[in-house]
This record gives C-alpha cells, sequence and structure tokens, in this order.
C-alpha cells in the first residue's frame, strides 16, 4: 500500500517548482530569483506610518514581521545594569576632563525613560525582527532593485544588510508559514512597535486614465482609467453643496480629451456653462423646444435571442407607470394589449424586417384604449390626455427628430415642471440606450440626479438594466444623488451600487453617513471624515481598493466648470464693468483676461504662472493669467 501511495501524484507534486538553486546571495526558485534583507538598524524616533514609503515601495516583494513578547522583570535587570555601565562611563570622561560622548548621553536618556515606562507598567517589551524579500525574473534587475531598496531604507535611517549565506532561512521567514527561521531582531517598546503595523494608504495611480484627485494620505494622484475594470460604471453620492457636479464636471473634460464621447442628463441646468466652451451641444427637452423625441423608436437593430419590440413594451410598462402610478392586474394587461395593437396598427410586430417602419405616437396608443370600450381602458386613456390635448401636449407625441452627432451632447430639462421631469429622464435615457445599441464607441452617460428614476420601481429597475448590460456596448454610466437614503433603500439603488466599480463618497449628513458606513463598511475614521469632509473631498472607491480623496481643478477647468455663486456673481459684476469701461472708452485696448467662456467658438481660457497651486471645488475664483501667457497641460 505504501509503496502504491508513493507512485500517486500529490498536489505538493503539483505546485512544487521544476527546480530551487540556492546561492549565497540569492535563491531561484522556478524561473524567480529572490534575495531577502534584515533590518539591522533603525531610526531613534519614529511617527506613525513611518513605513509606509517601504510597503509602497515599487516592486514585487513580500514582507514579515515577527513581534516576541518579553518578560519586563528580565528586561527591567538588564537596563538597570547597561544604565549602571553608561552612568560609570560618563562619570570616568568626566573625572579624566574629557568630553562627554554624546552617543552614550543620548542611549542613557532613553534607558532612564525607558526603564520609568516599563516598571510602571505603561510600555510592555518586545523582540522585533523585520525582513522583505525582493523577487524578479532578471538576477542584474534583481541586484538593482535590492540597491534602490537600500537607498530608500537609507533616506528612513534604516539599515538593510543582505541576508547572505542564509538566503534559505530568509526565504522561508518571508513565506506566510509565520515561520521565523532568521532571529535576527531589535527590542522595542509597545509604542515603538505600534508604529511599525502596515497601516498605509492604497496608492491609485495607473499609467493610463484621468486624475480624479489627489490622495490626502500619501499625495499620490488618483489615476484611473475606469474602462479597465470589470465595468465602467460609477456612482457619486453626497449631499448638497458637497461638490457632486464639480467632480463630474470635471471628468467629463477630461474622458471628453482622451477621446471619450460623452452623454448628460441634466436636470438642473449645472453643465449648460461648460458644454458650448468644449464644443459641445446642450438639447433643451420643453414644451417650447423644437427637439422631439418619441418614446415609441425602436432602434432599427437585430440582436441575435432579443426580441426588439418586447424589450421596448416591456421600457413603456415603465414609462406609462410613471405616468398613470401603480397598475394592478386587470389595468396593466389591458395596457400590455394596448401597447401590442398600438405598433400592429403601424404594421409592426415582432417580425424584425417590419420594425423600420415609422413608430407610432402616443396619440396612437390613446385612440387603441379609448376604441377598446371596457371603463379600465377608459381610466388609462383619460390618464393619458394631458399629454395628448392638454398642458403637456405636444412634448411627448411627435416624431423624433434629433440624432445624437455631437461628442458632448447634454440634454436639460430644467425648464420642465417638476412633476413631468421623471418622465422626460425616461424618455431620454431610453433614447440614449437605443442610441447606444446602434453603434460600438467609447461613451459616458451622466445620470445627473438619479434619484429621480428611484423613486418609481420600473425606472429604477430599467437604469440597473443599463448597468448591468453597459459594458457589453462599452459605455460606462455616471449615476450620482443628494438623496442617499432613497438611492440605496431601494433595491435596484444598490443593484446599481453593486455595478459599479468606481464609487465616489463626498460629504454626507448626520442622517446617511450610517447607512453610507454599513453599506460601505467604513471605519469610524472614514465616517468622520465624511461628516466633516470639504467641498470636493471624500472617499475614492475602486475595485477592491479605497482612498481618502481631494478633487482638483487647474484654474482654467475650474473657471468653466464651477457652479459657485458667489464665484458667478463676481464674475457677472466683472464682466459688466468692463462693458462699461468698453462703452465709455470704445478705443481702449481689451483688458487681459476679460473674455468670457458664454463665447461657443472661441472660450476664453485662462492660466496662472507655475507657481499658483490647482484649485479645488471650494477655492474662491484664480486670479486672471498675466498678458500673453499660454493654458499648461492637462492630466
Amino acid at each position: 500500500m505504501q509503496t502504491f501511495e508513493k507512485g500517486l501524484t500529490s498536489i505538493v507534486d503539483l505546485i512544487a517548482p521544476s527546480s530551487v538553486e540556492v546561492d549565497f546571495r540569492y535563491i531561484r526558485v522556478g524561473d524567480n530569483f529572490y534575495t531577502t534583507l534584515f533590518i539591522a538598524g533603525y531610526p531613534r524616533y519614529v511617527s506613525p506610518g513611518w513605513l509606509e514609503g517601504v510597503i509602497d515601495y515599487d516592486h514585487t516583494m513580500d514582507i514579515a514581521m515577527f513581534c516576541y513578547p518579553t518578560s519586563s522583570s528580565d528586561i527591567l535587570a538588564d537596563l538597570k545594569r547597561k544604565i549602571g555601565e553608561m552612568q560609570a562611563t560618563l562619570a570616568s570622561d568626566a573625572e579624566q576632563g574629557k568630553v562627554a560622548d554624546p552617543t552614550v548621553e543620548a542611549a542613557l536618556e532613553d534607558a532612564l525613560g525607558l526603564q520609568e515606562e516599563l516598571a510602571k507598567g505603561v510600555e510592555r517589551f518586545f523582540q522585533f525582527g523585520f525582513y522583505i524579500t525582493v523577487s524578479d525574473t532578471d538576477i542584474t534587475k534583481l541586484q538593482e532593485a535590492i540597491k534602490n531598496l537600500q537607498t530608500s531604507l537609507g533616506a528612513l535611517l534604516l539599515t538593510g544588510k543582505i541576508a547572505t549565506l542564509q538566503m534559505e532561512e530568509g526565504f522561508k521567514s518571508t513565506m506566510p508559514l509565520g515561520q521565523d527561521r532568521l532571529y535576527i531582531t531589535r527590542n522595542m517598546d509597545t509604542s515603538s512597535l505600534a508604529s511599525t503595523f502596515p497601516f498605509t494608504s492604497a496608492v491609485l495611480t495607473q499609467n493610463r486614465g484621468v486624475m480624479y484627485g489627489v490622495n490626502q494620505q500619501n499625495g499620490s494622484l488618483v489615476i484611473f482609467d475606469r474602462f479597465s475594470l470589470e465595468n465602467a460604471n460609477e456612482v457619486v453620492l453626497g449631499k448638497s453643496g458637497a461638490g457632486k457636479s464639480f467632480t463630474i464636471k470635471l471628468e467629463i473634460m477630461r474622458q471628453f480629451m482622451l477621446g471619450a464621447e460623452v452623454i448628460v442628463i441634466d436636470p438642473e441646468g449645472e453643465y449648460e456653462t461648460m458644454t458650448p466652451a468644449l464644443g459641445g451641444e446642450v438639447v433643451e427637452f420643453s414644451s417650447g423646444s423644437s427637439i422631439k423625441i418619441n418614446p415609441f423608436d425602436l432602434s432599427d437593430i437585430y440582436e441575435e435571442g432579443e426580441n426588439e419590440l418586447g424589450l421596448k413594451i416591456l421600457s413603456l410598462h415603465g414609462l406609462l407607470k410613471i405616468i398613470t402610478g401603480d397598475l394592478d392586474a386587470e389595468h396593466d394587461a389591458i395596457l400590455d394589449r394596448a401597447l401590442i395593437e398600438t405598433y400592429k396598427s403601424k404594421g409592426i410586430t415582432t417580425d424584425p424586417a417590419t420594425q423600420k417602419k415609422q413608430p407610432p405616437l402616443m396619440e396612437d396608443l390613446y385612440k387603441i384604449l379609448l376604441g377598446m370600450e371596457s371603463i379600465p381602458a377608459r381610466d388609462l386613456a383619460y390618464t393619458l390626455e394631458k399629454f395628448i390635448k392638454g398642458s403637456a401636449a405636444g412634448i411627448f407625441n411627435q416624431q423624433s427628430n434629433f440624432e445624437i452627432n455631437n461628442p458632448l451632447t447634454v440634454f436639460s430639462i430644467r425648464n420642465l415642471e417638476e412633476a413631468l421631469r421623471p418622465v422626460a429622464m425616461h424618455i431620454i435615457l431610453d433614447f440614449i440606450w437605443t442610441k447606444v445599441k446602434k453603434s460600438l464607441k467609447k461613451r459616458i452617460l451622466i445620470l445627473d440626479e438619479g434619484w429621480y428614476m428611484m423613486k418609481y420601481q420600473d425606472s429604477a429597475s430599467f437604469v440597473y438594466s443599463i448597468a448591468k448590460r453597459a459594458r457589453k456596448y462599452f459605455l460606462g454610466m455616471t449615476t450620482a444623488t443628494q438623496d442617499v437614503e432613497d438611492f440605496l433603500k431601494n433595491e435596484y439603488g444598490k443593484a446599481v451600487l453593486t455595478n459599479s466599480s468606481i464609487q465616489v463618497l463626498l460629504k454626507q449628513g448626520t442622517a446617511e453617513v450610517d447607512m453610507i458606513s454599513d453599506t460601505f463598511y467604513l471605519s469610524e475614521g472614514e465616517k468622520a471624515l465624511l461628516l466633516s469632509a470639504d467641498v470636493g473631498e471624500g472617499l475614492f472607491f475602486a475595485g477592491q481598493n479605497h482612498v481618502a480623496m481631494k478633487v482638483f481643478a487647474a484654474p482654467f477647468e475650474h473657471e468653466l466648470i464651477t457652479s459657485n455663486p458667489m464665484e458667478l456673481l463676481k464674475r457677472q459684476q466683472e464682466k459688466e464693468r468692463a462693458n462699461m469701461a468698453s462703452g465709455i472708452t470704445s478705443d481702449s485696448e481689451a483688458i487681459p483676461g476679460a473674455g468670457s467662456i458664454e463665447n461657443p467658438d472661441i472660450p476664453s481660457v485662462e492660466n496662472t504662472d507655475a507657481g499658483t497651486p490647482p484649485a479645488s471645488p471650494g477655492d474662491p475664483s484664480p486670479a486672471p493669467a498675466p498678458p500673453g501667457s499660454t493654458p499648461g497641460p492637462t492630466t
């Protein structure tokens, strides 16, 4: 039996490397070379997080720390002896007229302080071992990395030495086995040991992407490519005035520069100033607008296994439930039958060939419902009458006459009455989704004030379905809301959050922060950060990592995207003064920096000198650039 078992392949055989070579300065396991260093010298004073530079070192390495508690009574006895020796040395030097050795004086001071703390029980004593194993597939690159690491350690007043002739022991010590084969330790008290714990901030800096802000812990740039994650969706949560729109507009500008097509649904007119300056198009959606969108439009594309007409009818169910409210089973069945009949009246069926015909209008559905001659059908028809003959006539009851051709398109619905905004947002979102499915292109869709959609189960479900399928069409959807509680209480709101690889949490109110904390598993410190955050400050989540971040904009970016009322008023007053001055002295020269961003053809872009720091959302408007200066590059 034992002979038989020896002939079997075990798990160890499968994971074992093909060869192991132990040299006095490295160990080679398979194709990888490893060298282990141990820390032999430490600085006298340290602060919390002092090892951050080592832990964040940009190379593949394994770090192991071993802590061994030591009896205080034994240490006190040794300290007493050591203190006596140092005092005797200093006394002897004094008798001989020699200058006291400052090294001995410093060591004596430390020993006396530690003796007092140990005697009081405030501190305990430990033996601490710290090992680093660096790896690479090329021995030359490994040796270079070791030299650079030793230089970095030296900058922290750490002495890192190669475990010469102990490579196997060093390699095993840094494996996740909990075995210290080197046992090269240093005495440390509790406070010193606590400062070595690797509580550091993650670094979210990629080689490509846009800059979202600055890591508040270590000052690194938060540069990320949202399309490199499992999905490109993003959720931005924050109370009113926290900087949500500023953050999103800044990303729009930077994504736009990198070639992404951006589409925005703007309920409050936040993006109307920025868009013309970037050459974009603002589409006003209101009763007086010439732009019309037919909610009954079909995509004119056929995808294997999908029923385009069936999906459109489901979407229309959601839209009409926003208008009519929740429907019972009878009304829902009648509505479904009426929708099918409405398309059939135009010769459109589940056959893809028929779906290129001109789609029906809401008026056609109204007539079909009236023709059914049943009380529930008439009830539904009367509910729609407002949009056919009433105060909202003409907004949603005409054939579409608009195509998305501009790489930056903003749909503004701020001139619609509050009750019609959810209806308009659903129609526009469905229109955009139809266009997105027609052509594959890198796009970002901004759904600002997403709580409008989350108020209704069917529209919330529609938003979730887009978030779930967006990656297939190279789309990243950004959902922003200030009504955090309603968003997170909604099952579809939570689902949208789960299907978003990037989450940005800005300043929160006391009523929402506990719910946010439970959802994102925040620490008490992170909760406090969200409660006390300034404008544009918060937490940035990307995949499994998150950092404390502050949003920064270059001066000319800040000028284009700020919505701070004080800054806008100041700018308006300066413009009026400039106009008055030009009216009095028409031959006077133009004032440098007096350009207006309202000119859609030539936006006025100003930049400060190299010594001026970038502006953040809460900073005052930056000073105008000196004459002749040119805008600098932006990440």
